[in-house]
């Protein structure tokens, strides 16, 4: 078993995909791959996503800016007519109030994504620069768990049977440590036959790529071109209960709405934005990258630290003398700043036409 904890876990996995993925295969020149972490639906949060973008359509998506989409930005680019027309007559009706619309329409044209003026009559009308392109080619989801045992074999099951039976991904894996370079029966039992499982050897080295990482059990492809199931309570199994489960039916046009949420989001933030929620400005801080991995380390706990421990709060917590932050390049503003930009410009890079 593992004894890093999973959120270090998590870092590695992201890392890895995002230089090695597909598993057990080579990448196509024309697919570019997109990683983030804990993002989701309302429904159901994975740990990690990969998204497979055609590489051309990504770079026109560059055209909308380094950040991410939300569904109402979504819902004005992607139906932006080419000639100037009024919002209500050229946008699908959102079956809500179209005061938020026009709202959307405003922060839109705000942050260049359209144009707008006013037409006849004071209406606000809106046109596009440009299409906004299909760039998303499959959604893959990841649940790492680097001590799955039995137990938690079991209880993850009933979460990967609802990703399943959704079909919102078009793959799901569960990533564990390898354990003596065998799979646990546990994993091929309990888990659900069309889950992948990805066994992972924490202590190789990363450039090694896919010696890291075995494929133990193949995914099967699911449909989200078509309609799918979402469980929303379903029985205890013990003796005594008796009801049925409860679900409802997810049409394509709803998943595909979903689909494209969650890309747009991975676009947006990618895996490395754990920076934002722990003290980089802390001066035990750094990125250890002894291993091939660029990852947290606290130099005075000796410890792949988690973005709990790595907090104001935190005992060790010491901040960067603001000397620090006087300095010049490649350290303007402290070494905590300059982390960050050196993760963003990672992200960046990982996004053809930024």
């Amino acid at each position: 078993m593992s004894s890093e904890p999973e959120f270090v876990f998590e870092l590695r996995v992201c890392q890895w995909a995002e230089r090695n993925w597909p598993p057990g295969g080579d990448r196509d020149p024309d697919t570019a791959v997109l990683v983030a972490r804990q993002l989701g639906t309302k429904y159901r949060r994975w740990d990690s996503i990969v998204v497979e973008a055609d590489r051309a359509a990504l770079r026109e998506r560059a055209a909308f800016g380094a950040e991410g989409l939300n569904s109402d930005l979504l819902g004005v680019v992607r139906h932006a007519p080419a000639d100037w027309a009024w919002y209500r007559d050229a946008l699908p009706d959102p079956e809500y109030p179209w005061q938020y619309v026009r709202e959307a329409v405003h922060e839109a044209a705000d942050r260049g994504l359209i144009e707008r003026r006013r037409g006849d009559r004071g209406r606000i009308e809106l046109r596009r620069h440009q299409p906004y392109p299909e760039w998303i080619e499959r959604v893959v989801a990841i649940e790492n768990k680097p001590d799955l045992d039995r137990s938690a074999a079991r209880d993850l099951a009933p979460q990967l049977e609802r990703d399943v039976a959704l079909g919102l991904a078009d793959e799901v894996w569960v990533a564990t440590a390898r354990a003596g370079g065998t799979v646990e029966p546990a994993l091929l039992e309990d888990v659900p036959v069309e889950a992948g499982i990805l066994t992972v050897d924490p202590t190789a080295n990363a450039p090694a790529g896919e010696g890291a990482v075995d494929v133990a059990w193949n995914p099967r492809t699911l449909a989200p071109e078509e309609p799918g199931t979402r469980i929303t309570e379903r029985p205890t199994g013990s003796g005594r209960d008796a009801s049925a489960a409860r679900f409802e039916y997810a049409d394509p046009a709803w998943k595909g709405d979903k689909r494209r949420e969650v890309a747009e989001r991975a676009y947006g933030r990618g895996w490395r934005a754990y920076a934002d929620t722990m003290r980089p400005d802390c001066r035990h801080f750094r990125l250890r990258t002894e291993t091939g991995d660029a990852l947290p380390w606290c130099d005075e706990k000796a410890c792949h630290q988690t973005a709990g421990e790595c907090a104001g709060s935190c005992p060790e917590f010491s901040p960067e003398p603001p000397t620090w932050r006087q300095r010049d390049w490649p350290i303007d503003g402290g070494p905590g700043k300059a982390i960050k930009r050196l993760l963003d410009a990672q992200r960046r890079r990982r996004r053809p036409g930024l």
